[in-house]
């Protein structure tokens, strides 16, 4: 029989079993465990989106913009919307992108009191690069898990998420 793997959350619930054995702390192993992987997955993530010179905001939102298609471009609200950003932030993010020339800022033919966001050619090649060698990085950050776990890894998660997001429509 194979020995439980044993992880820094296991040590953050074994200190409070000892220190409230009153209080049932299960529900910190998931949590606690997500938190933990989503730390060390950014920082993988981040150390990929450098190489080409980017943030991950920056691959959010350039990859949110490809993601479109063609002509690549979305309303202001349409991007702060899907990344769940405040219209203020969204303003200073489209400033730093417009200044590196990875977007532009186009008139909107169906309604002229309104702008698209846009990438430019430069904002799409770069994407297109970076989208590869991010699509590589997770695919060697999972390559120590098995098929059969990836799968119902990626369906409990599925379950968590519409879990998470009922409470985020009410």
């Amino acid at each position: 029989m194979n020995k439980p793997l044993h992880d820094a959350v296991d040590v953050i619930l074994e200190q409070w079993q000892r220190e409230r054995p009153d209080l049932n702390c299960s529900p910190m192993g998931p949590i606690g465990r997500l938190k933990r992987c989503t730390a060390l997955l950014e920082q993988r993530l981040e150390s990929t989106f450098s190489e080409f010179e980017l943030s991950m905001w920056e691959f959010d939102m350039l990859a949110t913009l490809r993601r479109a298609g063609a002509p690549y471009s979305l309303s202001p609200t349409e991007l702060f919307s899907a990344l769940m950003v405040t219209s203020g932030t969204m303003t200073h993010r489209l400033k730093r992108l417009e200044a590196r020339g990875l977007i532009s800022r186009q008139v909107n033919a169906n309604d002229a009191r309104s702008m698209l966001v846009q990438l430019t050619q430069e904002g799409v090649a770069l994407i297109d690069r970076a989208v590869e060698k991010h699509v590589e990085n997770e695919r060697e950050i999972l390559s120590g898990i098995s098929d059969t776990i990836l799968e119902k890894l990626d369906r409990n998660l599925a379950e968590l998420l519409k879990s998470l997001e009922r409470f985020d429509q009410q």
